[in-house]
């Protein structure tokens, strides 16, 4: 590691701190040849997951996109800030643990459906009519139709 000071190549670290985060780990460095202290950060090297949208477009995955869209559709509904951001942590760390680096914005849109109907149904069935675009509302209620049908299966009533 350079010296910032005097450009020398060489330096000794002095202390190593890991983030609050786990990803990151901060050093104290000293320059062997003119002592001077500085700090360094260092962290691990992601390859970023990329989104394929329905239009064939690509962008990176962006965890505050879907956050917003589960915001609107729990907009007065009793679901906690705490469990929506559970939501997008639980679809985060299970993207980041698949092998792909590319995905369907499809997939997403499905896997937040599949965890806002364990929390909330109103919630799950407003994201699915904005997610889903019904045409009419013979779509809203076969949606409506088979999530009821679901519950009936589960035993839940």
């Amino acid at each position: 590691m350079y010296c910032p000071k005097c450009g020398y190549i060489d330096s000794k670290v002095v202390d190593s701190r890991q983030s609050e985060d786990r990803k990151t780990i901060r050093r104290r460095r000293e320059c062997l040849k003119c002592k001077h202290r500085f700090t360094t950060y260092e962290r691990y090297e992601e390859t970023p997951l990329v989104v394929q949208k329905k239009d064939g477009t690509t962008e990176e995955f962006d965890r505050e996109k879907i956050l917003k869209g589960i915001i609107r559709a729990a907009e007065k509904r009793p679901v906690s800030i705490e469990a929506m951001n559970e939501i997008v942590d639980s679809i985060e760390k299970e993207l980041s643990n698949s092998m792909a680096r590319q995905i369907k914005s499809k997939k997403i849109g499905e896997m937040v459906m599949d965890r806002l109907k364990d929390v909330d149904e109103i919630s799950y069935v407003r994201f699915a009519s904005v997610y889903r675009s019904f045409k009419d509302t013979q779509s809203f209620y076969d949606e409506l139709k088979k999530m009821i049908e679901e519950r009936g299966n589960n035993g839940d009533k």
